[in-house]
């Protein structure tokens, strides 16, 4: 089982295939507008705009489960995102990481990254980068940056 096995929601409720993305570097990251991290969405469009055309893609998953830190439908979410920051990269629909409701795709991320204190999605802004073939490389804290995961990307392109 790899990343292409899973479907997920468009912020129009359709389904979109992962497998859409098969041969690209993901990194996938569940987001909020209303966060101490939420300025981290400036680096990410930086880093989407450098690699895109090198096969990078930018998967947002915003995700309200953190101290309701991304309310708001997927269209404000949207529009938010892309007014203030410029975002251009892929954003699908509001889900949950944790609980019950989880998406499959995180129980899936976090049983491929799960290391002590790692079996759950702490809060926003948690990355995982892919490979081209769908596997998971490397699992990051919210406090980490963009910026700081660029060499990391930069190697997988």
């Amino acid at each position: 089982m790899n990343v292409y096995d899973f479907t997920v929601k468009d912020p129009k409720g359709n389904d979109v295939s992962l497998d859409d993305y098969k041969g690209k570097v993901l990194l996938i990251v569940n987001t909020a507008t209303q966060c101490g991290f939420t300025p981290q969405y400036e680096g990410l469009e930086k880093l989407y705009h450098e690699y895109k055309e090198k096969g990078l893609e930018i998967l947002d998953f915003p995700c309200n489960q953190f101290n309701g830190q991304a309310p708001g439908t997927d269209e404000e979410i949207g529009s938010f995102c892309r007014v203030k920051y410029g975002t251009e990269f892929p954003r699908f629909a509001k889900i949950d990481v944790n609980g019950d409701h989880a998406d499959p795709l995180y129980e899936w991320l976090k049983e491929q990254k799960s290391g002590i204190g790692m079996k759950s999605i702490k809060w926003n802004f948690t990355k995982f980068l892919i490979d081209k073939h769908g596997n998971v490389v490397n699992r990051y804290a919210p406090t980490t940056t963009p910026e700081s995961i660029e060499k990391d990307i930069v190697a997988q392109l």
